[in-house]
């Protein structure tokens, strides 16, 4: 007899159509990414409360190193969730079960690692991120929080949610999440501005940002205990290593995922730096904008994260037909919602920064950079939607390979090359541009090394 979890799976995987399974993997998906945006704006929003321009720059200034904690959860979480898909749609369960215990353990290793060095290494990392006087004893505090307290809950927390997504429980991922962000949406404001004195805003923001981790983190693990002994995931280590080919699998493709996050954080290091040298008002809107313009974009990555499962499935049972329709509803949903979001930040986009700063330089240019950053937002979907598309067919060195050339050939150089040209405003126009190269990149390379599948569920040719 089987148990209610295992019948969902194959309920989602294979009896629902495409719609209705696209729907029950992406909605809980999206809403998850969405509170993730939510709690994380929270902190700013209520630094911003207090006015103060250098508090909302020393938190904007943390949003990379915290970025990479996520990083570091994808290396574990996504590599390791993408083969479970295919190991399901392969109907190897067994091997399934052991790449889960593989993954939880890698993951809390890895994070302890990262939350260590950056308390050993606090003052040099902060000032490689552009922390100066004015901003240096906020950033520290709200660090030692989130990255050096909080790195281990943080890190795992997101790691269960991939691997409990890839089994296809993509609505207990997604409450685990929605938890966590709803709690420090709540207890912000009283760490905050009740239970700690004024100057320690920023302090309190961490406490309640670690704190509701740590918290979500105990509900995917509970979770986990009541899915049962017949589930595909566990976290005990009796089950044994993997396979030498499944290890290297997490690998390949958790390590791409990883860099490119990376880069992606490189990114937001370099545009900080660039602004910086302007003035501590351009980094606190641009700060602001990095924030605000991420509600499109994690909604595409809420898109991407509920399709992975279903394509990686599909892609190892050899069903072409439904791998191919996943695909296309989910890139075409993307896109509108993209749209949409282009015309919304035009029209309200003073209104939006208002929401966090009330001081007029900054907001002027806030409004300024958002409605120019916003302009990328079907090019950044279209370049996330790629890479996890090869993440899903377990072509690691691929994502590899685009992600490093988006941030390391395109974004990050047009960085400087705009600076120079047109100054502080070429800093803003320069994700348009380097996106535009990078999309037409990720088209050139899909239709060369995309899987090529002989027909429904009779296998596929390997590259």
């Amino acid at each position: 007899m089987k148990s209610q979890n295992i019948t969902t799976q194959e309920e989602v995987f294979e009896k629902f159509p495409v719609a209705k399974a696209l729907r029950v993997m992406v909605v809980p998906a999206v809403i998850s990414q969405l509170i993730v945006l939510i709690y994380n704006m929270a902190d700013t929003f209520y630094v911003g409360q207090t006015d103060n321009p250098y508090m909302v720059a020393a938190t904007s200034l943390i949003l990379p190193v915290f970025n990479i904690t996520l990083c570091l959860a994808g290396l574990a979480g996504i590599g390791g969730g993408a083969l479970i898909s295919r190991l399901l749609g392969q109907e190897r369960p067994d091997e399934a079960r052991k790449v889960s215990a593989f993954s939880i353990y890698l993951a809390i290793l890895i994070a302890a690692v990262f939350a260590v060095g950056t308390g050993i290494f606090m003052r040099p990392v902060l000032e490689l991120l552009g922390a100066g006087k004015n901003t240096y004893e906020y950033a520290r505090q709200y660090a030692s929080c989130v990255i050096v307290a909080g790195g281990i809950p943080t890190v795992l927390s997101n790691v269960l949610s991939n691997l409990i997504r890839s089994a296809g429980h993509s609505r207990e991922a997604g409450a685990g999440i929605v938890i966590g962000g709803i709690l420090n949406i709540i207890l912000d404001p009283l760490f905050m501005f009740v239970l700690l004195p004024d100057g320690y805003e920023v302090l309190g923001a961490g406490i309640a940002t670690a704190l509701s981790n740590c918290i979500a983190c105990i509900f995917f693990l509970l979770v986990m205990l009541r899915m049962g002994s017949e589930s595909v995931l566990t976290f005990s280590l009796r089950e044994g290593l993997p396979q030498k080919r499944s290890i290297l699998s997490v690998f390949s493709v958790g390590i791409p995922s990883a860099v490119a996050t990376f880069l992606f954080d490189l990114d937001y290091v370099v545009i900080d730096r660039l602004m910086v040298s302007y003035h501590d008002l351009a980094l606190a809107a641009i700060g602001i904008v990095l924030k605000v313009e991420r509600f499109p974009l994690n909604v595409g990555i809420g898109i991407c994260q509920g399709m992975l499962p279903l394509v990686a499935y599909n892609f190892g049972a050899g069903n072409k037909k439904k791998m191919e329709d996943t695909i296309r509803l989910a890139g075409g949903t993307g896109l509108v919602i993209a749209v949409i979001s282009i015309t919304l930040y035009e029209i309200f986009a003073g209104q939006l920064a208002h929401i966090f700063i009330s001081d007029t330089q900054t907001l002027e240019m806030a409004s300024q950079f958002l409605r120019i950053r916003v302009l990328a937002t079907p090019l950044m979907f279209l370049s996330f939607f790629t890479v996890y598309l090869f993440q899903a067919f377990g072509k690691g060195w691929i994502s590899l390979l685009l992600g490093m050339t988006r941030w390391l050939v395109f974004n990050i150089p047009m960085l400087f090359i705009l600076n120079t040209i047109f100054g502080m405003y070429g800093i803003v126009w320069s994700q348009v541009t380097a996106d535009t190269l990078t999309v037409i990149l990720s088209f050139c390379v899909y239709r060369r090394f995309r899987p090529r599948l002989n027909g429904t569920g009779s296998g596929y040719i390997r590259q």
